[in-house]
């Protein structure tokens, strides 16, 4: 007979694993940006920057789709776009492990509180209230 063992992850270890992925996430989004900016920086030395007006409607990268082009295209810009887009869903990650995490230990109540956590957080991305 073999006895099966079930191993639950631990408050312990899911601090672990959150903190880690923070850490992890805010790391890659750094390089990102770091790797954005030195490209950006080494194709665009000689454009010239007006400050005295700015110009919304002129704006690239303004969608993910937009991002992704810019990506493929190894555009300085995009590649810094990317890693802000990183570093906004790192505690996005965060929550939805953190869901996951309360329905293994079946506390719903607060699987119940991170759910409409993270529907907030969505709801504010997708319609751009963060103005």
């Amino acid at each position: 007979m073999s006895k099966q063992i079930k191993h639950y992850l631990g408050d312990k270890d899911v601090q672990v694993i959150l903190g880690t992925l923070l850490r992890v996430g805010v790391i890659l989004s750094t390089a990102v940006v770091l790797l954005g900016g030195i490209i950006f920086l080494t194709t665009q030395s000689n454009h010239s920057v007006s400050f005295s007006e700015f110009k919304p409607e002129q704006t690239k990268f303004s969608s993910v789709a937009e991002i992704i082009v810019g990506l493929k295209n190894m555009d300085g810009l995009a590649i810094i776009q990317f890693g802000v887009l990183l570093l906004i869903f790192t505690p996005i990650a965060r929550v939805v492990f953190s869901i996951f995490s309360f329905l293994m230990e079946k506390d719903y109540m607060y699987v119940i509180i991170g759910t409409i956590v993270l529907c907030v957080i969505i709801t504010s991305l997708y319609l751009d209230i963060a103005h």
